[in-house]
């Protein structure tokens, strides 16, 4: 396909095809996405496509075919038509110094005549396929242009006995040749992305059976299997460590710049690096289920669907060639007819033939949403469609829930007060107490313990006490660590730390006491008080998005005081605590409205619906996966910063949409009318064509710079010319 009128045919082809409910096709990865009734053939989707003209292959088989060896190098039609072309056109420049010379006419047809219809074959068969299907497209438009200016040069060479034409015909194949060339080249490095990310997967694994390691090819590496994975390799599967301890690098699939440390029991992900350590991986996903090959199927999803406001560009590109026929006719009557000179009558209809330029208008919507969501799978920002890429950048507000998105979603100890005033020796008698229990306040002690390197005391004798806590014999003290009620059936008095509890009590915090028995006598020690904690990077993150100029909201079941706390430690503008999931999806439809767009992030299956019910849904990976199957985006890492990100990549994907099209539309507005009225000469006006869609793709690779969202809201640090270092995320570390 060469513009978007070629997008128009596929699709009115592929919806005729039986069985097809609707179809899409994308001009700039050449890839059409079909919804179809079951039972419906790929042959007879092939067939209408073909039928249309035009070439089709199931994506897979694409993938599989090689480029067969010794094939000579896609540039060499643009080499071979400038080395036929040269000797046309420099005498014509000679011309212009005064130097008259030029090759025998005979030697010029034969010159024009290779160009014409051996290298300029592929205009002829695709306008031909345009013309039998009642449409138009760039093709035809070459076609009829550079035939019009050899038909001439011929007339004129035997029968007319004046100026040839025959380097205007040449030379515009090669520059449209040429246009096409860079234009395919520049429309390449827009699917980097998916080339970077196919490079992750290994080709094969070392996998041990039956007690012996064998390396196979990861084809056939099988569910269940034992796969080694040693020092500086590849993780090649995603699963579960069986033996060993290492630190992976997880940078390429998630955008985290620290090596995550792995021990027996934690997941890892196919694709990323072992640094340090032996590991053996029981393989728990593989092929297409693997999280890197879901990553790619979304990234590649993303870049071939077709944006709502490309749809209007269609609609204006179905009319655009007929009417681009009619000026061409309209101009050689008018010159004609005026002037007598039909052979200046007809290179002015030429001209405007070659400058119109229907493929940059094609191309300049899907070119910035290939290298906007290629730039975000690189930042860790996985946007599943290019209609919730379009959307972004008209968010106003943002609405979080709050437990595992704006803070960790598991409690921490975030205060201790001990009686007698040493924290430490307090904190070392609870964690002694801790020490062997999973239940979610004893983890965060014995983390909290580890993390000041207070080393436990040995317990004897530990035994829980069913929904009021835990006790033992330490050091030839029982110990008791629970709650209020705890205490009162204990006898023991809490007064020396009341005034304590109620700051906790206000945060919605949970509250333990610490009580030590010596001789019949009960004491209090401590009062241990355990809170969600932010994440970090979440104050941060509401700053960014008020330096947008976005509003943030809080939605969430958990109680009043926990949720007015953690919103006004992070600066969020609203709460709306103790709601339920329906709830949330109501309270977004209410905001929603005329010049009000409203965005979700959320990571628990309980916020799906608002999710669902939002312009735009952002789900964290490290939640769950329904969250993630309602989003459009997904942030690879739980990192709430990744939020302003989207945004700004989405301002800066529009902003580059609405320049592509400026500037087709600006080439076509002022270029035919400047060639309808004599003003540029075929030569001028084929250059401007080529240099139109290169310009628009071009235009669109300026987002493959974007290095993040600025700190202060105005330009990013590249573009005031420091010049850092890229960030680490999907592609790079």
């Amino acid at each position: 396909m060469t513009c978007a009128s070629c997008v128009a045919r596929v699709e009115k082809a592929l919806a005729r095809a039986p069985g097809v409910v609707s179809a899409s096709v994308n001009l700039a990865t050449e890839r059409a996405d079909v919804v179809a009734r079951p039972g419906t053939e790929l042959e007879a989707l092939k067939h209408a496509v073909e039928d249309a003209g035009y070439g089709a292959a199931a994506i897979e088989e694409a993938k599989r075919e090689a480029p067969a060896r010794g094939a000579l190098p896609d540039w060499w039609p643009v080499a071979a038509a400038a080395l036929l072309a040269v000797p046309l056109v420099v005498p014509m420049a000679a011309e212009a110094l005064g130097v008259h010379w030029t090759l025998p006419g005979r030697l010029q047809l034969a010159l024009a005549s290779l160009v014409q219809f051996w290298l300029g074959a592929r205009f002829y068969r695709a306008g031909w396929g345009a013309a039998k299907a009642r449409s138009g497209n760039m093709d035809l438009l070459v076609a009829l242009g550079t035939s019009a200016a050899y038909g001439l040069s011929v007339y004129e060479l035997f029968w007319g006995g004046g100026h040839l034409y025959f380097e205007t015909s040449a030379a515009l194949i090669t520059f449209i040749l040429l246009g096409k060339w860079l234009e395919a080249r520049a429309k390449k490095r827009t699917t980097e992305a998916i080339r970077a990310l196919n490079q992750l997967r290994p080709e094969r694994a070392r996998v041990r059976r039956d007690g012996r390691e064998a390396e196979v090819p990861l084809a056939e590496v099988r569910l269940g299997d034992l796969v080694i994975v040693r020092p500086g390799e590849r993780v090649p599967v995603d699963g579960e460590v069986r033996e060993g301890r290492s630190h992976v690098d997880e940078s390429l699939l998630t955008g985290e710049s620290l090596p995550v440390a792995k021990a027996r029991g934690a997941r890892v992900t196919g694709g990323s690096i072992n640094a340090d350590g032996l590991l053996v991986v029981e393989t728990r996903a593989i092929g297409s289920e693997t999280m890197l090959a879901r990553i790619i199927r979304l990234v590649e999803d993303a870049q071939a669907a077709k944006a709502p406001i490309q749809r209007v560009v269609d609609k204006v590109s179905a009319v655009f060639v007929p009417l681009v026929l009619l000026v061409a006719l309209a101009t050689l009557a008018a010159w004609g007819l005026s002037t007598g000179s039909w052979a200046a009558a007809l290179l002015n209809a030429v001209a405007v033939l070659v400058i119109a330029c229907p493929c940059a208008l094609g191309l300049a919507t899907p070119t910035a949403i290939m290298a906007g969501t290629g730039v975000a799978a690189r930042r860790g920002i996985l946007i599943k469609d290019a209609q919730a890429l379009e959307i972004a950048h008209s968010i106003t507000t943002v609405a979080f829930d709050k437990t595992g998105t704006l803070t960790e979603g598991r409690p921490a100890l975030v205060a201790l007060d001990a009686v007698a005033g040493d924290s430490r020796a307090a904190l070392r008698l609870a964690a002694a107490l801790q020490a062997g229990s999973n239940h979610p306040l004893a983890r965060a002690v014995t983390a909290s313990a580890e993390a000041k390197g207070v080393v436990p005391l040995p317990a004897r004798e530990t035994k829980a006490l069913a929904g009021r806590g835990v006790q033992a014999s330490v050091e030839g003290r029982v110990l008791y660590l629970g709650s209020s009620r705890l205490m009162r059936e204990l006898g023991v008095d809490t007064g020396a730390l009341a005034a304590r509890e109620r700051a906790p009590a206000r945060e919605g915090r949970t509250v333990s006491w610490l009580a030590a028995e010596q001789g019949g006598v009960r004491n209090l020690v401590a009062l241990l008080a355990f809170g969600d904690t932010v994440k970090p990077g979440a104050e941060q993150a509401v700053a960014q998005l008020r330096r947008l100029g976005v509003k943030t909201l809080m939605l969430t079941g958990d109680n009043e005081d926990a949720a007015r706390a953690a919103a006004a430690a992070l600066g969020i503008d609203a709460v709306r605590a103790g709601v339920l999931p329906e709830e949330k999806a109501q309270e977004l439809a209410a905001r929603r409205g005329p010049g009000a767009v409203v965005a979700m992030v959320g990571d628990g299956i309980n916020d799906a619906p608002a999710l669902a019910a939002a312009d735009v849904g952002i789900a964290m990976a490290t939640g769950t996966d329904v969250a993630m199957h309602t989003a459009g985006i997904t942030l690879m890492r739980g990192d709430p910063r990744l939020i302003a990100d989207a945004i700004d990549i989405s301002r800066r994907t529009y902003r580059k949409i609405l320049q592509g099209l400026f500037w087709a539309f600006f080439y076509n507005v002022i270029g035919i009318p400047l060639a309808a009225l004599g003003f540029l000469n075929p030569l001028i006006a084929g250059g401007a064509m080529a240099l139109s869609s290169v310009s628009v793709v071009a235009n669109a690779l300026g987002l493959r710079r974007w290095r993040g969202a600025p700190p202060g809201g105005g330009a990013s640090p590249r573009e005031r010319g420091q010049g850092d270092a890229p960030a680490p995320g999907l592609l790079e570390a």
